[in-house]
């Protein structure tokens, strides 16, 4: 099973990713995490990729592609695995369903946790990290609804899109897509 993960920030991706992984014995693969680890092993690399994060900001498409890339051709991947942070733009679904079928792998389904903004913004806040700040975040919640809304619609067009309302409790929220996949 190859599955994405969509939601704005704060929806419980990261959360719900993690209970698919687990719950079906998959590697998750996390946008966020793969940066942190090129940073950490190239502290030699152009600062912009770091300020990009930090700031709040998307990272490029021909940097990220190339980072999901390396990680979807690690052993650990060939069972399938969970994607959680990207895509996040239309194009950036066609170019994962590119090196999807380059690499021989198609996506099995993408899953949109649907939240109203003002639990978007509230559940950001309330994670209390650095980069939660009220302008950071509400620029991602921006960011959201002007690039990531469309990906719904092309996921949805390829008969791939399972919407679940994710403005319920983790455990009910999991259920639902759990009776969703099966």
């Amino acid at each position: 099973m190859r599955l994405v993960i969509l939601g704005g920030s704060g929806s419980g991706k990261s959360t719900q990713a993690q209970r698919l992984c687990e719950h079906f014995d998959l590697p998750l693969i996390s946008t966020g995490e793969i940066l942190w680890q090129v940073f950490a092993k190239h502290t030699d690399l152009d600062c912009q990729p770091k300020l990009l994060v930090e700031t709040g900001t998307l990272i490029t498409n021909e940097m990220m592609i190339e980072f999901i890339r390396t990680r979807l051709t690690q052993p650990d991947t060939r069972r399938g695995w969970v994607l959680e942070g990207y895509p996040r733009t239309v194009f950036q679904a066609e170019e994962l369903d590119f090196l999807l079928s380059d690499l021989r792998q198609s996506l099995s389904w993408a899953v949109y946790l649907q939240v109203p903004q003002a639990v978007m913004v509230g559940r950001s806040l309330g994670h209390f990290l650095p980069d939660d700040q009220p302008e950071i975040v509400q620029r991602r919640v921006e960011l959201f609804y002007d690039r990531t809304i469309p990906i719904l619609e092309y996921y949805d067009h390829h008969r791939r899109l399972l919407t679940i309302n994710g403005d319920q409790s983790p455990e009910i929220v999991h259920h639902h897509i759990m009776s969703l996949l099966s």
